[in-house]
């Protein structure tokens, strides 16, 4: 799984957010907190903002803030709200894959990729992440000796 720019950016919002909710922040407060270009940031959180994760509130004292409290977010919706689908193969989503032949499985270990992965973004949401409480599976795969090793 690649995580994009904007995906990273989301999250890393969000997480501002986060841990300044209910309250607002401004971009250019996220944008310095998180070392993030401001209009970059500003099209991330429109996508959020479209996506029903954060509302905006203009003037003076406006900004963002989550829709929802933290607890109810999870990293799985953020970065769909700005990437689309989680687990793509060419444009397509695993399930709609069809191969002949030596292939013909394939289709079932695609789905199990991104079963993978919503086993970690669709389970962990910003509360957890914000304080560093991770559920014990996250946990367990981010202390398995090899899960820090590039390949």
């Amino acid at each position: 799984m690649q995580i994009s720019a904007r995906g990273d950016y989301a999250v890393r919002a969000a997480l501002s957010l986060a841990t300044a909710y209910p309250s607002l922040l401004s971009t250019q407060a996220i944008a310095a907190e998180q070392d993030m270009p401001r209009k970059f940031l500003e099209a991330v959180l429109a996508d959020l903002r479209r996506a029903g994760l954060v509302r905006a509130q203009r003037g003076a004292e406006g900004g963002y803030t989550l829709a929802r409290p933290p607890k109810e977010i999870t990293i799985g919706a953020i970065l769909r709200a700005v990437d689309g689908p989680l687990a793509g193969v060419r444009g397509m989503r695993p399930e709609e894959t069809s191969y002949d032949g030596a292939a013909e499985n394939l289709p079932r270990l695609w789905v199990a990729v991104r079963a993978a992965v919503r086993q970690v973004v669709d389970e962990v949401n910003l509360a957890e992440m914000a304080s560093g409480r991770l559920p014990g599976h996250v946990r367990r795969l981010i202390a398995r000796p090899d899960a820090w090793e590039p390949r």
